[in-house]
Order: C-alpha cells, then sequence, then structure tokens
C-alpha cells in the first residue's frame, strides 16, 4: 500500500474488545485512518467531537487496525473526515515540523489529565519541559508523579507531545510506547527535514 493510499471498509466486530477504551459511544460515527510513515504504520480515529485516538508507528498496517478495532469496534475506516492529518504526520516522521491544533475529543479524561494533555500541548517542536514545568502549568506544582501517570494514559501522542516530557535533569522517563521511541522522536524533531 503505498503511504498516501487510506481504504474504506468497516472494523471487524469479531476482534475481540477493550471495554476500558471503549469510546465508540454509538451517538456519533467513528471513522479511522490507517497509513504508513517513515518510522511505520499509524492510526488514527475521530467522530464529529474530535479525534478520538492517535496510534504511534506499529510494523504492519494490521496491528493498526487491530488495536483501533478493539478500542472502536464498528469504527469505519475514511480519512476523508480526518482532512490532512494523515498528510501531516508523514510529513513530521519526515522531520519537517508540523502544527497539531486539531480538535481533540477528551471524552472519558479527567479534568486533572485533560488540563494535564492541555499543558503539554504548548510544549513546543524540538523542545523539551520537566513533569514539574507541567504541574506548575496546571497550577499543580507537587503533582509531577501525577503528571507522569496522565500521560501515560496519553491518547494522543504527537498532538499532545508527551515524548517532550522528561526528568528535572533532563533524563528520559517513562513513555507508553517505549524509551527507545521516545528517543527517536526527540532525536527526529532536533535533527530536522530527511
Amino acid at each position: 500500500m503505498a503511504p498516501s493510499s487510506i481504504a474504506s471498509s468497516v472494523v471487524s466486530p469479531d476482534m475481540p474488545l477493550y471495554n476500558s477504551l471503549n469510546m465508540n459511544n454509538g451517538t456519533m460515527q467513528t471513522y479511522y485512518a490507517v497509513f504508513e510513515t517513515k518510522l511505520g504504520w499509524m492510526g488514527l480515529a475521530g467522530s464529529e467531537a474530535g479525534l478520538r485516538r492517535v496510534l504511534l508507528p506499529q510494523p504492519f498496517p494490521q496491528a493498526v487496525s487491530r488495536l483501533l478495532a478493539m478500542e472502536m469496534p464498528g469504527a469505519v475506516l475514511d480519512s476523508t473526515p480526518l482532512g490532512d492529518l494523515p498528510n501531516r504526520f508523514m510529513r513530521y516522521f519526515r522531520g519537517e515540523p508540523v502544527t497539531f491544533g486539531d480538535k481533540l475529543d477528551f471524552a472519558g479524561a479527567t479534568p486533572f489529565t485533560r488540563a494535564v494533555w492541555e499543558a503539554t500541548r504548548f510544549i513546543p517542536y524540538g523542545q523539551t519541559q520537566s513533569y514539574s514545568w507541567v504541574a506548575q502549568q496546571i497550577g499543580r506544582p507537587l503533582a509531577r508523579r501525577a503528571v507522569g501517570q496522565a500521560l501515560s494514559r496519553n491518547l494522543f501522542p504527537i498532538i499532545v507531545p508527551c515524548h517532550r516530557v522528561v526528568g528535572q535533569n533532563g533524563s528520559l522517563r517513562g513513555f507508553s510506547a517505549g524509551l527507545e521511541m521516545k528517543k527517536r522522536l526527540l532525536d527526529l524533531e532536533a535533527s530536522g527535514p530527511r
């Protein structure tokens, strides 16, 4: 499949469900896209309420489709409602600075988690901040560990750039996709277009 080609179909209802992340509330159609980047296959899902999920690169498109099917049963494969977002991710993974001001659907997030995710969106491309910095931005300066927990549940990696949040001394700390991926993303942003 070419990087820019995206097919249309329906996610299989036969795949196992992961109910704690079942975000298809039945009132709005959820749609998704699977596309190739320089680091692998990504997935995006959204509805009229906004973007609901970003899956970081996986080695195979089937892995992305399966993860999205588990989280959002009944979602329709259709990139049209996502506009140019898949193309912006492809550019991002080529090392181009990209703006992600997209509307996000925070359904299911606690007010604290939403505040953490929103504050993290302000960390500019190619820069890092500490967990303590994020805690200060949301008015909870002693909550740096809780900030880390909220970021570990980030449904919108790269758009909510949790990879840009590091330890107070600049050390790499937890990342849901692993520290190797966190380092790759930071290196990608530091090195510029490829």
